[in-house]
């Protein structure tokens, strides 16, 4: 496993030192490996594709796509190649440096082509969740007046177009539409061979959009810029430890930044063979992937290692891992449990980390060469200072709880809360620090221990969501007077939504009555917002100024009946 090499310091923006091993540390020596240009610009889908076809890596598989029906690779020549006549044929239908386009594709190769052939033309790109529905797309294209959509037949009906005025033009990846949609398929017929379609930029231009729940309002537009690449680079060769000729598989769909981040650009950047796997999750599919594919790094979440040790210990034994050297976990702290199971039935470790949509990059990790200690994160990474704060944001000793903050800046923090600056201006409430929301504490070795969210947020199966947007859409259905949803425990998924609501004179409850409520918010929003348990009270604590629902004490009532 590759070991931590001292790299010289350079002065710069990001010249900090590391206090693992003392080995000095500095970011900007590591941008100037992606300065090629004398004008400074750069472009991420260059990095990730173009740099390896001209150093002559072009040969090389960049993808590798696996379902229930079909196997097929493609070579980072061939990538390049696709990507170029994809953004020629956006460009000529109007996409240009600075645009919003969306992508909403399945885990498919067309979803990492459609994301960096908008990359290539200077777009910021906004991959949205496969399971998302009507209101959820709707919510994000609306919000920044999104203007370009690429997406297939199947979800192309999910998006209301009638409520999307800016939504202007739709890309259709297999076939023509029926209002106006661009078939690619038959223009890209029409485009002949086409050269380097890199649109250059400053490294602070806008790259990708994700959005992220807030316990209160919307869910809000995190902008990264183009500068990102530089740690989502070196995370991807000293966390990933991503080597010349590894094959990786990052479960995530793009949809959510880790899929983005850790799922695209971190491992083309360090030019590995990625693995896609088309179809949901399915114990004997995923070790078949494992097997077929002989993936040696793996990049998942605690649910769905929590989901592989429901089904036994023995059907690992069926399939061959003997390439796999190399997991590691997101999305949700790592149970102890989980670990143990790695090292005992997988003969690996796995390693946890942690960072935010709001970050970037990873901050907290186990790297390869060092002690993992179950139920940490892990430590900072080198160049990244991270502490514990309390309540008037001063540092707090070890093993005490306070609130989990990062020293900013680092090359993948945010760009910019998009037109919220009140939101972004919200991190920082302690001068340079950034304050994560997490509680946490940290051991004398300077390892962080997750305590728990300061806020309402509910982390389902490694996804993060907003009770508001759940409570909003359960009080649209004709019975519901109000409703509030908190996260409640479980032992696979680590938390679910759960909603206590209150009915509507008129209505009683019933189980079928409940189960409509469920499947209505299923549809309106995706699967994973939709509560798996819903009571009805007669009425919801609330805040006696101003009526806020207390979702504490929901939270609190929950725990003691569990106790």
């Amino acid at each position: 496993m590759t070991k931590l090499a001292a790299i010289e310091p350079v002065n710069g923006t990001y010249n900090v030192v590391t206090d693992r091993d003392d080995a000095p540390f500095s970011w900007i020596s590591i941008t100037e490996k992606f300065n090629r240009r004398d004008d400074g610009r750069t472009n991420m889908a260059y990095e990730c594709v173009d740099r390896h076809v001209e150093e002559g890596r072009g040969e090389k598989v960049a993808l590798h796509y696996l379902d229930d029906s079909q196997e097929f690779k493609i070579t980072y020549q061939e990538l390049k190649e696709t990507t170029d006549r994809w953004a020629a044929v956006l460009s000529k239908h109007g996409v240009k440096k600075g645009d919003f386009v969306f992508v909403f594709l399945p885990k498919h190769p067309d979803c990492h082509i459609a994301m960096l052939a908008a990359i290539k033309l200077g777009a910021v790109v906004g991959p949205l969740f496969e399971a998302f529905m009507s209101d959820a797309v709707r919510d994000r294209i609306a919000d920044c007046d999104g203007t370009f959509l690429i997406t297939d037949q199947d979800l192309n009906k999910r998006v209301p177009r009638d409520e999307l005025p800016s939504l202007h033009t739709v890309f259709l990846t297999d076939g023509a539409g029926e209002n106006g949609e661009i078939s690619l398929q038959e223009e890209l017929n029409r485009v002949g061979d086409v050269g380097s379609q890199i649109e250059w930029v400053d490294p602070e231009h806008g790259l990708n959009i994700h959005y992220t729940s807030g316990s209160t309002g919307k869910p809000k537009g995190i902008i990264h810029a183009h500068r990102a690449m530089t740690q989502q680079y070196l995370t991807g060769r000293w966390v990933l430890d991503i080597q010349a000729d590894d094959v990786y598989w990052c479960t995530a769909h793009p949809g959510w930044v880790t899929g983005t981040v850790y799922g695209v650009f971190a491992p083309l950047l360090n030019g590995a063979t990625i693995v896609v796997h088309g179809g949901r999750f399915k114990a004997e599919q995923w070790y078949e992937t494992l097997q077929n594919a002989g993936v040696t790094v793996w990049y998942s979440a605690p649910t769905a290692f929590r989901m592989l040790m429901a089904k036994g210990n023995k059907l690992p034994e069926q399939y061959d891992l003997s390439k796999l050297r190399h997991i590691l976990s997101v999305g949700e702290p790592l149970n102890p449990e989980v670990i143990y199971w790695g090292k005992n039935i997988l003969g690996k470790r796995i390693h946890d980390t942690w960072w935010m949509t709001e970050t970037g990059a990873q901050l907290i990790v186990n790297l390869p060469n060092e002690t993992i200690k179950p139920g940490s994160m892990g430590k900072a990474f080198p160049g990244i200072t991270a502490t514990v704060l309390d309540e008037e944001g001063k540092e707090l000793p070890p093993f005490s709880v306070g609130h989990l903050a990062i020293k900013a800046p680092w090359p993948a923090i945010m760009r910019e809360v998009w037109q919220n600056a009140e939101k972004y201006n919200s991190y920082f409430g302690w001068g340079d620090w950034y304050v994560s929301g997490d509680l946490a504490y940290r051991d004398d070795d300077g390892y962080i221990f997750f305590q728990g969210r300061s806020d309402d947020m509910i982390n389902s199966s490694g996804e993060r969501i907003g009770p508001f947007e759940v409570e909003s859409k359960l009080i649209e259905h004709e019975a519901v007077a109000e409703a509030g949803v908190i996260g409640k425990p479980d032992p696979i998924r680590g938390e679910i939504v759960k909603a206590f609501i209150v009915l509507k004179d008129g209505y009683s409850q019933s189980s079928d009555l409940l189960e409509e409520i469920r499947v209505y918010v299923r549809g309106e929003l995706a699967a994973h917002a939709a509560p798996r348990e819903i009571e009805v009270v007669e009425e919801l604590p609330k805040t006696k100024i101003s009526g806020k629902i207390l979702r504490r004490e929901l939270k609190a009532r929950e725990l003691q009946k569990l106790a």
